[in-house]
């Protein structure tokens, strides 16, 4: 009877999973899935500032090569960075959807469609939370002695797909919201989820109002005088994310379920001697330390106190902006988080193939190591890898469509 369930689980796992994921369970020099387990191939890909226009066709140049990258990759959940947050009010976006669909339009318009030859569509079901970047915090955050509230019309991407280039009006509204963003929703997140697949939609988490100054021992920005960058106000309104940090738990086929940990940092730069943005980096991932801890300073954004509880399975997700070995990152934040003995121990991915001028571990063309897929104690990590490979070009566009690659394991997840 356990041998004719094993046959069972392995012929679901083709099935939901189909021949682009068959190979986690042959004898190619990698690990065996147990006769219980399901491999699924997790992945995270900062896009580079999709928008809503952009979402809207189902032709933009870029997009299209995005789509493609991910139709060779086929990864069965990826986390999307980088893709505004459809919030009614900005131009552009509709007002007879509901907010947050880009996430969904991305999949419809460009993922549901065959971006090549032999390319088969995917098709995904889009979880898309609202963000703090691009809200107006109502302060003076940068301390430049103007509380800047209102941005300017948002830009069109080029002919060609490029995203348009920051004014100096759209980054002084960018500097007092609560996460930068030029315009409300910018640099959003989006997790897609094979459709095949069932989300815990009930058991959801998102910590977007988390205050910053709720974490014990929080790196409160200061002065070089040694006066806090936040006033007192500030610092007790002011938000730890600066987009969000997600909890997604989905189910597999075989009854186990896999929570998703999405986050995108800022980066730990464009600040002054006070490191405003390194600080925030810092304790944005330093969240996950927590969370896996199960502290109790954190609460949900429905009130809900706690973190993940053991035993749980779950895959880190997301561009944390900071790299174990170089960067202006402060208190090796990554590094510290990758020693959680909550983690599985796993190697650096590497480029697939080489990227010209960059380290083989580097995930991004400015030459650091910072999208992550950190797997849970419990997943067996298969294979792993950086996609770098060029798609085929569109609109006269060459070269790579983002200034990040993909990240992706294939994971075995045990069942339940």
């Amino acid at each position: 009877m356990k041998r004719a369930g094993s046959i069972l689980i392995v012929i679901l796992t083709l099935v939901v999973f189909g021949p682009a994921h068959a190979w986690a369970q042959e004898a190619d020099g990698s690990p065996e899935a147990r006769p219980d387990a399901m491999p699924i191939r997790v992945a995270t890909f900062n896009i580079e500032d999709v928008s809503t226009t952009d979402l809207l066709v189902n032709d933009q140049p870029r997009v299209q090569r995005l789509a493609e990258v991910i139709q060779r990759l086929r990864p069965t959940v990826v986390l999307i960075n980088e893709i505004a947050y459809d919030q009614h009010g900005v131009p552009g976006v509709p007002t007879d959807e509901p907010e947050g669909s880009n996430g969904q339009r991305f999949a419809d318009h460009y993922l549901e469609v065959s971006q090549g030859d032999g390319l088969e569509p995917i098709r995904y079901r889009a979880i898309m939370l609202p963000t703090n970047t691009g809200r107006a915090s109502g302060f003076d955050l940068d301390n430049s002695d103007e509380a800047v509230t209102t941005y300017p019309k948002p830009t069109r991407s080029s002919l060609n797909g490029q995203p348009p280039a920051q004014t100096d009006e759209g980054r002084a509204f960018g500097n007092d919201c609560w996460g930068f963003g030029t315009y409300p929703g910018q640099y959003g997140m989006a997790l897609l989820v094979d459709v095949r697949l069932d989300v815990i939609d009930d058991e959801i988490r998102s910590f977007r109002l988390l205050p910053w100054s709720g974490m014990p021992d929080a790196r409160r920005p200061m002065n070089e005088d040694g006066t806090p960058w936040y006033d007192d106000e500030e610092w007790a309104a002011m938000r730890l994310s600066s987009k969000s940090h997600w909890d997604i738990p989905v189910k597999l086929p075989n009854g186990a379920v896999v929570h998703f940990l999405c986050s995108h940092p800022t980066p730990p730069a464009f600040d002054g001697p006070e490191g405003r943005n390194k600080a925030r980096n810092h304790d944005e991932i330093r969240f996950w330390d927590d969370y896996l801890d199960e502290r109790g300073w954190i609460a949900d954004d429905n009130g809900n106190v706690g973190g993940l509880q053991r035993g749980e399975q779950f895959v880190i997700l997301g561009d944390l902006n900071a790299d174990p070995g170089k960067g202006s990152d402060v208190g090796d934040p990554i590094g510290r988080l990758m020693k959680h003995p909550r983690l599985l121990r796993t190697e650096a991915p590497r480029q697939e193939p080489s990227a010209e001028g960059l380290d083989p571990t580097d995930t991004a063309r400015f030459g650091l190591r910072v999208d992550y897929v950190l797997p849970s104690k419990g997943l067996e990590l298969l294979r792993t890898g950086i996609w770098t490979l060029k798609p085929a070009a569109r609109g006269g566009s060459e070269g790579f469509p983002s200034d990040h690659f993909p990240v992706w394991a294939e994971l075995s997840v045990p069942g339940r």
